[in-house]
């Protein structure tokens, strides 16, 4: 079975081992800045005159690189030869970032520069350039030395996480991404009018190349609408994950690791993984809330089963490499369902409670009292125990002491390493 997403895995695996990835990286941040520097993007003259209206390249360059980019991955995206959720998206912190975009902006109209294009003018060795780099880093310097004061606005408010205009819209990928071609053209069109009128520049003179540019990125995003977004099944079904079989790394459909029982974790590895400091567990409960007051093991969040996919965003950005996430249920049906949804949404290091809290109750709780067995038979990921009252977490099984019990098991639990975060962007 081949991958949906084998661009995805080649970048990761490149990264990882092969030394050449850097020369290549090195070839295109080279060739961008050439881009940029033959652009007229080196010049403070030239970027300062798109605010007062008179040459306007600035922003239809960068338009044409924002929306070329959208439409390329969007458009590989719906071929299935990229997964979007591998994609950084920064996260987004509302108020921080109008303040800053404020800040930059008046930077940008002073000095002439945004920190990208002044090292394409500081690499020319043009002085007004280098003084901006300069000056940039001792801004980066006094920020990190007067931070402290608002640190918890800077990081907290107007807090989105992971936020697309999919997100925000509710409206289809590939209508998104058209409404954006025609918010990019409207604007190219707006812009080569500013500088007819103020900048009294000959626009018959602009290339007819870019309308046949403009009709292709409308080709591309209708192409889009059409294909449409691969469904998670879709995606789980082409999915490979990676497990290491006698010290060899091994490529295998996630419904095989599943049948390999290579995804559920024993409660003692839970447990014993919950003691590791190095370690961050993120344990998702996907039963019911009556079951979940019922009893739950401490630290594990209550999340619905229907309610998981929605969860994927953010758990992919605020991953690290070390977080492990454990699903649980009463038995391991709705957990398993759950895994699969995570799986296809690509979230890494998640894990099964082996038997659910069922089984946990059987060891943890096997003498505890106002836990007790049922007697009448029950259906499948339902609780086998009956309670006394609804402690939740105040049973003392919910959080027993690691260093009390020894339980064998065989260790599941095998660390896949995150992509690096990547900038982007004018800075």
């Amino acid at each position: 079975m081949q991958p949906i997403f084998p661009l995805s895995q080649f970048v990761n695996q490149a990264l990882s081992a092969n030394w050449w990835t850097y020369l290549v990286f090195g070839v295109i941040g080279f060739a961008f800045g050439y881009v940029l520097e033959i652009s007229g993007f080196g010049n403070s003259k030239k970027l300062a005159a798109q605010f007062y209206f008179k040459d306007l390249t600035v922003l239809k360059v960068m338009f044409t690189a924002i929306v070329t980019a959208m439409v390329l991955l969007f458009l590989a995206s719906a071929v299935g030869i990229l997964d979007f959720n591998l994609v950084y998206v920064p996260e987004t912190h509302l108020w921080p970032g109008i303040v800053g975009g404020l800040i930059m902006g008046v930077g940008f109209i002073v000095g002439g520069f945004c920190p990208g294009t002044s090292l394409v003018s500081a690499s020319t060795l043009k002085v007004d350039g280098i003084i901006f780099v300069l000056g940039a880093v001792v801004g980066v310097w006094a920020f990190g030395e007067t931070v402290d004061p608002f640190w918890d606005w800077w990081n907290q408010s107007g807090y989105y996480g992971r936020l697309t205009l999919m997100d925000v819209t509710h409206l289809p990928t590939g209508w998104v991404v058209l409404l954006v071609v025609f918010m990019a053209l409207f604007m190219f069109w707006g812009a080569e009018q500013l500088e007819r009128i103020v900048g009294k520049r000959d626009m018959s003179r602009e290339p007819k190349l870019r309308l046949i540019g403009a009709a292709a990125l409308v080709v591309i995003a209708v192409a889009i609408i059409l294909i449409g977004q691969p469904t998670a099944s879709e995606k789980y079904a082409k999915l490979l994950i990676t497990r290491e079989v006698d010290g060899q790394n091994v490529q295998l459909s996630p419904d095989k690791a599943l049948e390999g029982r290579m995804a559920q974790i024993h409660p003692g590895e839970l447990l014993a993984s919950l003691a590791d400091q190095k370690l961050n567990i993120v344990m998702l409960d996907v039963r019911s809330e009556a079951d979940y007051n019922l009893f739950h093991i401490k630290g594990a969040q209550n999340v619905p089963l229907d309610e998981i996919r929605a969860l994927a965003p953010g758990l992919l950005s605020e991953n690290s490499s070390n977080t492990i996430i454990v699903l649980m249920s009463n038995d391991e049906a709705a957990a398993t369902e759950a895994w699969k949804v995570l799986q296809a949404e690509s979230v890494p290091n998640v894990y099964i409670l082996e038997g659910g809290v069922n089984n946990w109750i059987s060891i943890f709780a096997a003498d505890e009292a106002g836990i007790t067995p049922t007697t009448t038979p029950v259906g499948d990921d339902q609780s086998r125990y009956s309670f006394e009252a609804a402690l939740g977490d105040r049973y003392a099984a919910s959080d027993p002491a690691p260093y009390e019990w020894e339980l064998e098991y065989t260790p599941k639990i095998q660390l896949q390493r995150m992509r690096g975060v990547s900038g982007g962007g004018c800075g």
